[in-house]
C-alpha cells in the first residue's frame, strides 16, 4: 500500500504562491491517480484537484480541478521522483486549510471526486493565507 507525505505548506499573504508536494513510497506510483483535498476545522474535507494515473483522463484531460481553484492551481507529477505537486497561485484567505493528498481506494477508480473514494491519507500540511 502506498504511503503519502505532504509538505510545502506555510503562511503567505493573499495573492502569493505556494507549492505543495506529495511524496509517495513504492515503485508503482505511476499506476495511481492522486488527489489533493483540503479541510477547515468544523467543515468536511473537500476535493481540490487530481491527476490521473498513466492513461487515465477525465474527458480527455489528465487533471481535474474544483471550480474554486480553476485557473489558480496546477497539479503535476514527477513519477521518477514519486511526487505530485500542487502549485497554488493567487492565493485567497478562503484557501486557508490543511491540505491532504490521497489515492483512490479501488483499482477500478472511475473518476469520482468523492472523499470516500480515496484513502492512504497523508498527515496533511497547513496552508494559511493572510488578508
Amino acid at each position: 500500500q502506498v504511503q503519502l507525505v505532504e509538505s510545502g505548506g506555510g503562511l503567505v499573504q493573499a495573492g502569493g504562491s505556494l507549492r505543495l508536494s506529495c511524496a509517495a513510497s513504492g515503485r508503482t506510483f505511476s499506476r495511481y491517480t492522486v488527489g489533493w483535498f483540503r479541510q477547515v476545522p468544523g467543515k468536511e474535507r473537500e476535493f481540490v484537484a487530481a491527476i490521473g494515473r498513466s492513461g487515465f483522463t477525465w474527458s480527455g484531460r489528465n487533471a481535474a480541478y474544483a471550480d474554486s481553484v480553476k485557473g489558480r492551481f496546477t497539479i503535476s507529477r514527477d513519477n521518477a521522483k514519486n511526487t505530485v505537486y500542487l502549485q497554488m497561485n493567487s492565493l485567497k484567505p478562503e484557501d486557508t486549510a490543511v491540505y491532504y493528498c490521497a489515492v483512490p481506494n479501488s483499482l477500478y477508480y472511475t473518476g469520482s471526486y468523492d472523499v470516500d473514494e480515496f484513502g492512504s491519507w497523508g498527515q496533511g500540511t497547513q496552508v494559511t493565507v493572510s488578508s
